[in-house]
This record gives structure tokens, C-alpha cells and sequence, in this order.
């Protein structure tokens, strides 16, 4: 086929894969693969996957999936609504791999573009919220609730564990709460927000405006809290907040949301950027990312990620959050909104919104009907005779109405929503007039202080400028359109175009999470399809879709582990043996999961120590819940003895959860359901090809053998999502980003995706051999072989030279490469993965760099070079350095 997908995606050539097997001293595929993966974790047989379709095959398919689902108007509301991302946002970060493709700003050198766009978001937030501090986004809002929770807990000097939710909440923010909540020992209490308040309460939340649209007494409520010794948390619409007065203004502690509607299509769920914001005093505690303002080493203002406090790596069981993501494209996305629409054009918007819904109220009570609001800005909640005729009146217009009760309709008005739209709505409750566009404001107060005053939010009103920011901004950045990003356990591939094409299609993108099942018949099928796909290339029994990131992932995993001994009556088995090689995000989900973590020592090579393994399994044997391991291991290799560590911990009585980040080594070669795991999340930003984004959207999926099923996710609006509890605000987590790996798998078939494991361990190897006699390769396997990553040694330079692994990274910078995974897992090292996707050409210009790098270093330990004045140690050097 003249578009096959596989030999596009997969970078070098047959030739090519030769002369690499040459180098690497293997005499064909089959054999490095035979050496490099020990045989007793092998599959038989390739993967029982439809035949690979051709890129225009994969993309007719996929229209024709995309058919099957029907764009109704939605005004559902739950903290969804229609919006419209700007022409110029949409073709300049959505479609543009410069932002699509761009990692984690890590390195703020080659990141000052994405990291001006989040301090953008970051700014926006602030200002709407009256808040002192914003991180750079949110996983979804129900999640930033619960992160919201477990802070508050942290910081508060109240002594009980009550939880108070103020009960007009979206009820999949509730849900995520106390799915969070019950291992961590929190009581979770919903009552209105005029009750009292329990005995013990060290924290609240409340919806601001509520779900039903009414506006709470949000100061009222914020002075009783503290009153009783609590701290509180407002979830509050950003649009909303452009009118109404800042939960910080009236003395909110955290306040977290969803920018969703600021650009972001529903893409039946996600993702999208939500955001989290508190005071200053709580700056160290504040879960995920912060962007700050800094000095150069010339004195000139820069960017970067600041207060890091809960990197898991450092402080690992200690950590404050398991989240180690972002979604970073779709918080510039948003946080460009802004900019776009500055505040006069926000307020437009937000006004005409508020007017809107006023008319309707009127005309509503106008034809008798009782509606339940006081006060609202986008939505309202209507007592009728019939809800369920009312829905169907609004279906037969294709409009989406959300069913309360048998007596209750709320709808959600939006920017989108048109006078048509408003009066189709009316018939559909049988009112005949019009709305009245002279109706009086159900926004009770207007706040009075100036929003979004940085001139960035003035400055680019024409197409012809935003255009021009947005470029001026991607091209501070190095991403994958610009040169390959060699990161260890991050996996950069390539994120082809067809993958990327569908996601804005509106049969995709314009679904409300809580449409009707009938509607979402296309998107049903592609959920089947990748489930049993990806039930296949592990070797579980079933998968959850709904984690919306990898930490999310694990989370999910340690939860079916928990339900399982429950249900076994063995609740109290809560000790988490984890390895000291495992990532930083593995301690941290377990103490989510109210597990104990007791650390399993590992040899001299990076593997299990299989002797401690059995100490800690006995010494805990009554006790213990499980173990998590990442295969291939953190170090690089294929651990011989993972059999053996399964065995061990299931004869305790254990479960395995594997960490399937490194899975783009096994793509039919081995089956972690196959060799002892019970359990593994799967990174589908990294196997699987979603973007990274600069820092997200991550899915983080669940496989689960089938005595784990019955505690898979669920969802409190959607029975179909699972039977447990939820751990994502969406039923199904970030739907909109899953024809990504639709159009991977399929157009990759059995062979392509076996293929790219073979390549993707060829290429480290090939890379491993190159540089190993200029840097020390750290760990290898059995046969001298390392699996899809390698890590290499730069402590010796340091002890001889005093040459830093940063000096290495940021000299990297002038050969315009990302630096590979720094300083972990083992301090002072690289950690290089290559992916399949990188040609053999890429491959040689990164080692050549490197080689080069080590000759310049050479230089300075000869004494040729003094250290300091080195282009080593100045790395990395800007246009303005070299011509000064």
C-alpha cells in the first residue's frame, strides 16, 4: 500500500535496521529480540489484531465511526458547555505539532513559549478567582476538588477528619471526592449549605454557581466555615467569575474549576485544562505544576517551573499529590482564550450569556411554570408536570436538556447559545413567546474590581498579531517537529497527522459527556474496539478507559486491588511492597490508596533483590496488599526474575501491579497478564501515541485480570462506564484524544506494532553501543543487551572534571536536542530512549552530539579548556551570547 502507516511511523529503513544490527552484534531482529527479552516471559504467536489499515483506510473508518455519534445541541450543563475555539488557536496550538508534540518544560531553556502560555493561564486564573497563586492546570475539576480536599486536611489546624460538600455540587465532582476520600479515613459529609456544619469539619467545598445555576451565599457560607475552625473550597465557572465576585474577594482558601468552556472542545469529557488556586501561605503545598518569574544568568527576566515541592521523586510516600502530569495544550488553549477575547471580550460573552438565561427565566415564569432558581448566571432548573416529555419535546429540536427528576429540568445556556436555540428551548417546555431581552439580571451582585490587566490580555486583538505571538512563542521551544526527545520512560514518538486528524472533527470533539446513550453509538464502538485491543497486547481480561492520566492510572489499579480484598474479607491486607528503583508516582498513589509503603531493596544491576523481596513478603505476609513493579525495570532491562517475584507475592497472598509505562518494549513480544501481573496501567500518551502537549493530556487506562473486573471505575451518571467507584470526573476520562490510539493500533496492525518494539530496542541498543566508549552504559541484561531505553553514566566526570549531568543536558541545547531523562533513576546519569519512530539518521546526529560533547569535555580535563570558561559549563549559548 502506497500510504502504509507502519513504515512511515517506523524511522529507520531496512537497509538501514542492518547496518544497526551490525553494529549491536545481532544478526537479525529475531535474534537481538531473542537475547535482549528472556524467554520465560515471551508470548507465542503474533497478536490476534484485525488486518493494519492504510492511513486513508484508518481515517474512512474512522468517519465512519464518527457518524454513528449525533451532535445534538447540548445544555446539559454538570459543567460542560458548547464553546468556540478561535480559528487562529485551533490551527496554531490545537493542529500545530510545535505545541502538540512539545514535552514537559523541564529544561526552561528550550520551554520559555509553552511556559509564557501557561504564566498566561496562570494569570487568567488568578485574576477570575482573586486568588494570591495558581498552578499551570488541573487534571478535571472533580479531580482538582479532591486535590482541594487532601490539602486542606494537610494545612488545617482543625483536629476532626469531616469533609463538608455543600450539596449543590456537579455530582461528578461529589463522586471523584469521595472516591478519594474513604481511604484516607475523611468523612465525607453532603448536606445544604445552610446546615450546620458537623463536629470536626476541617474543610468544605461548595459549587459557586451551584449546579441547580443558583448563586450561593458564597461570603455567608465562607464566614461560617471559618467560624467553625474550617478552611473552604469553592468550584467555581470561570466564566461566571468574570461577573460575579471572586470567591478571593470573599475569602475563599482554594478555589479550583474547569477552563473547559474557555475554547476547550466537550470531546465527550476531556480532557481539559482545570485549574486549582489558594493563598500564598499555601504555596508549598499546592498540588502539580507552578510557573515562576526568575532571573537568567544575565540578569534578565526568564521563566521556569518553581516550588516543586510534591515531586515525587524527591519526596516519593511523602508527596503531597501522585500527579506528575498536567494538561498543559489544553490549559494554552485556554489561557490563549484569554488572550484572544481580552477582558472586554469575555465580558461580552459573559453577559450575553447572563442576559440570555434572564429572558428565559421570565418567559418561563411568564407561561406559569416554575422555576426553581433566585438567582443564576447560565443555568436553571424548572419544576414540570412531565420532565421526560420535556427532554423528547428537546430532542425532537436536537437539543439536549438534563433530566433532574421525573419532575425537574435544568438546562445550561453557553456563547454558542443563539435567540433559535433559546426559543426552540421554550416550545420544548411549551412556552410560545419569545424571550424578552429586557428581562432583569439574576446575577444578585457584580463584582467591581478590573480582571485580566496584564497587557498581554490588550495586546492582540487582530488575527494578524495573535498569529504572530503564537509563532514568536513555539519557536523558543525545542518539540518533536523540531528534533528528536531522547527522554527515558517518556517515550516521544512521533504523533502522526492522520492520528492527530479526527480529534477535531465535531462528531468527536462537540459530544457532552452525559449525552444520551442512543447519540453515542460511534464512540461506543470505538471504546469496544480499543478495550479489546488493548485486552490482546496485554494479555488482562478486561480494561478501564476512564484514568485520564498515568498517575490516575495507578491510582485506579490500587483501588480494584483494594476492593478485591474486601470483598475476600481480607480489608486490612494494606501494605505496598514497592522497589527503590520504581517512579517517584508509585509510593505516592499507594499511601493515596491508604496503603503502607515498604521499600523493596534492589541489587547491583537495578533489579529486584529477590532475597529482600522475600523478607518483605514474609515479614508481611498477613498483611500484605501487593506489590508495584515497572517492567521493563526503571534501569532500562528485562528483569529474569519478574516470574519469580509474581510467585513470590501471590504465594503471600499479594497482588502484582505492573507499571506499564515502559509497555512500548513488549507490543507482541511478551503479555504482562501472561507472566504473574494482575493489574498495569497503560501510558496511551506514550505507547500508544497520544501527545504529550507540553506537559499533557495523559490516558492512563487499566488492564485487570478478570477477578479484578468487578472493581474496575465506574461513574455515578453512567452505569455502562463500570462497577466501582470513580476516579475521573468523566465517565469514560478524556474520550476526545482515544481515536489517537484507535488510529495507531489499527493502522499499525499485529506486525507494525511488533515491529516497533523490535525497532524501539534496536534503536537503544544502537545508541548504547555507540556511546558506550565514551560514557559508561550503566545497566545491561544477561546477554549484554539493554531493553528500549539505556541509561548512561556522567558521574565520573563529574569526580574527574567536575563536569555536571546538567552541563551535559544543557550543552546538549546548542546541537538542538532535548536533554534525555536527567538524574533518574539513579542520580548523575542519563536516561535515553530512542522510540521507533526516530531514524537512524536522527539516532547518529544525537550520538555524534554526544560524542562531541565528550571531546569538548575532554578538553577540559586535559586542561586545555579552564572549566568555567568552556562552552560546556556556559551551555546553552544564545544568539545574543555569540554575536555579543
Amino acid at each position: 500500500m502506497a500510504d502504509a502507516f507502519a513504515p512511515r511511523h517506523i524511522g529507520p529503513g531496512p537497509a538501514d535496521i542492518d547496518e544497526m544490527l551490525g553494529v549491536v552484534g545481532a544478526g537479525s531482529l529475531e535474534e537481538l529480540i531473542d537475547k535482549a527479552v528472556p524467554s520465560i516471559i515471551r508470548s507465542e504467536g503474533s497478536l490476534d489484531l484485525p488486518d493494519a489499515l492504510s492511513e486513508s483506510r484508518a481515517l474512512a473508518r474512522l468517519r465512519q465511526i464518527a457518524d454513528r455519534n449525533e451532535v445534538f445541541t447540548s445544555m446539559i450543563g454538570l459543567g460542560y458547555t458548547n464553546t468556540i475555539t478561535p480559528a487562529v488557536i485551533r490551527r496554531n496550538v490545537l493542529q500545530d505539532p510545535s505545541w502538540y508534540t512539545a514535552y514537559t518544560p523541564y529544561q526552561p531553556e528550550i520551554s520559555q513559549g509553552r511556559l509564557e502560555a501557561l504564566l498566561n493561564f496562570q494569570t487568567m486564573v488568578m485574576d477570575l478567582t482573586g486568588m494570591a497563586i495558581a498552578n499551570a492546570s488541573m487534571l478535571d475539576e472533580g479531580t482538582a476538588a479532591a486535590e482541594a480536599m487532601t490539602m486542606l486536611r494537610r494545612v488545617s489546624k482543625a483536629d476532626g477528619s469531616a469533609f463538608f460538600v455543600a450539596d449543590d455540587i456537579h455530582p461528578q465532582t461529589l463522586a471523584v471526592i469521595q472516591t478519594r476520600a474513604e481511604p484516607l479515613g475523611i468523612d465525607v459529609v453532603v448536606g445544604s449549605a445552610t446546615d450546620d456544619l458537623p463536629d470536626g469539619t476541617f474543610g468544605a467545598v461548595i459549587q459557586y454557581p451551584g449546579t441547580s445555576g443558583e448563586i450561593p451565599d458564597l461570603g455567608g457560607f465562607i464566614d461560617r466555615v471559618h467560624d467553625a475552625g474550617g478552611l473552604v473550597c469553592v468550584a467555581a465557572d470561570p466564566l461566571a467569575l468574570v461577573l460575579l465576585p471572586s470567591p478571593g474577594s470573599l475569602g475563599a482558601d482554594v478555589v479550583v474549576g474547569s477552563t473547559q468552556r474557555f475554547g476547550v472542545p466537550m470531546g465527550f469529557g476531556g480532557p481539559h485544562a482545570a485549574y486549582f488556586a489558594t493563598r500564598e501561605e499555601y504555596k508549598r503545598t499546592i498540588p502539580g505544576r507552578l510557573v515562576g518569574v526568575t532571573r537568567d544568568a544575565h540578569g534578565r527576566q526568564a521563566l521556569r517551573l518553581a516550588l516543586q515541592t510534591r515531586e515525587q521523586h524527591i519526596r516519593r510516600d511523602k508527596a503531597t499529590s501522585n500527579i506528575c502530569t498536567a494538561q498543559v495544550l489544553l490549559a494554552v488553549i485556554a489561557g490563549m482564550y484569554g488572550v484572544y477575547h481580552g477582558p472586554d471580550g469575555l465580558r461580552t460573552i459573559a453577559r450575553r450569556v447572563a442576559t440570555t438565561t434572564a429572558a428565559m427565566a421570565h418567559a418561563l415564569r411568564k407561561g406559569g411554570l416554575d422555576v426553581l432558581n433566585e438567582s443564576a448566571f447560565d443555568t436553571l432548573t424548572v419544576r414540570v408536570g412531565d420532565a421526560h416529555d420535556v427532554i423528547q419535546e428537546a430532542v425532537v429540536r436536537r437539543i439536549n436538556l438534563r433530566l433532574v427528576d421525573d419532575q425537574t429540568v435544568s438546562f445550561t445556556v453557553d456563547e454558542t447559545t443563539t435567540d433559535e436555540i433559546a426559543r426552540n428551548v421554550l416550545v420544548a417546555f411549551g412556552i410560545i413567546d419569545p424571550p424578552e431581552s429586557d428581562a432583569a439580571s439574576l446575577v444578585p451582585t457584580e463584582r467591581d474590581d478590573e480582571i485580566l490587566t496584564h497587557p498581554v490580555f490588550h495586546r492582540y486583538r487582530s488575527e494578524t498579531e495573535m498569529l504572530r505571538y503564537l509563532r514568536r512563542l513555539s519557536d523558543k521551544d525545542i518539540a518533536l517537529d523540531r528534533a528528536m526527545i531522547p527522554l527515558g520512560s517518556c517515550t516521544m514518538k512521533l504523533n502522526a497527522a492522520t492520528e492527530m486528524e479526527p480529534i477535531t472533527w465535531p462528531k468527536f470533539a462537540d459530544i457532552h459527556p452525559f449525552a444520551p446513550w442512543r447519540q453515542v453509538a460511534g464512540y461506543m464502538e470505538l471504546f469496544d474496539d480499543l478495550e479489546t485491543w488493548l485486552c490482546e497486547i496485554t494479555g488482562y481480561d478486561a480494561v478501564s478507559l476512564q484514568p485520564n492520566a498515568g498517575s490516575q492510572g495507578e491510582y485506579a489499579g490500587l483501588l480494584a486491588i483494594r476492593g478485591y480484598h474486601a470483598s475476600r474479607g481480607e480489608g486490612h491486607r494494606d501494605v505496598c511492597l514497592i522497589p527503590a528503583s520504581a517512579h517517584g508516582t508509585n509510593p505516592a498513589s499507594a499511601v493515596m490508596a491508604g496503603m503502607q509503603v515498604v521499600v523493596v531493596a534492589c541489587d547491583e544491576q537495578g533489579n529486584v533483590d529477590v532475597a529482600d523481596l522475600q523478607e518483605k513478603a514474609s515479614e508481611h505476609s498477613d498483611n500484605l496488599a501487593a506489590i508495584m513493579v515497572t517492567y521493563p525495570s526503571t534501569h532500562g532491562v528485562f528483569e529474569e526474575a519478574i516470574r519469580e517475584v509474581c510467585d513470590i507475592v501471590h504465594a503471600h497472598g499479594g497482588q502484582v501491579y505492573l507499571d506499564g509505562a515502559n509497555l512500548n518494549a513488549m507490543l507482541g513480544v511478551a503479555k504482562p497478564g501472561e507472566f504473574g501481573a494482575d493489574v498495569s496501567h497503560l501510558n496511551l500518551h506514550k505507547t500508544f501515541s497520544i501527545p504529550h502537549g507540553g506537559g499533557g493530556p495523559g490516558v492512563g487506562p487499566i488492564g485487570v485480570g478478570a477477578h479484578l473486573a468487578p472493581f474496575l471505575p465506574g461513574h455515578p451518571l453512567e452505569p455502562e462506564a463500570g462497577p466501582g467507584p470513580a476516579v475521573s470526573a468523566a465517565p469514560w476520562g478524556s474520550a476526545g484524544v482515544l481515536p489517537i490510539s484507535w488510529a495507531f493500533i489499527a493502522m499499525m496492525g499485529a506486525d507494525g506494532l511488533r515491529r516497533s518494539t523490535d525497532v524501539a530496542i534496536l534503536s537503544a541498543n544502537y545508541i548504547a553501543t555507540r556511546l558506550e566508549p565514551h560514557f559508561p552504559v550503566l545497566y545491561r541484561g544477561p546477554a549484554g543487551y539493554v531493553a528500549h531505553e539505556c541509561i548512561i553514566d556522567i558521574r565520573p566526570l563529574h569526580r574527574d572534571a567536575e563536569i555536571t549531568v546538567d552541563d551535559v543536558a544543557k550543552r546538549l541545547i546548542d546541537y538542538g536536542f532535548h536533554a534525555p531523562t536527567m538524574s533518574f533513576p539513579v542520580a548523575g546519569t542519563l536516561m535515553i530512549e530512542p522510540t521507533e519512530s526516530e531514524s537512524k539518521e536522527e539516532l547518529d546526529r544525537f550520538c555524534d552530539a554526544m560524542i562531541a560533547i565528550r571531546e569538548e569535555i575532554g578538553r577540559v580535563e586535559s586542561g586545555e579548556w579552564a572549566l568555567e570558561d568552556s562552552p560546556v559549563r556556559n551551555a546553552p549559548h544564545t544568539a545574543e551570547d555569540l554575536i555579543s
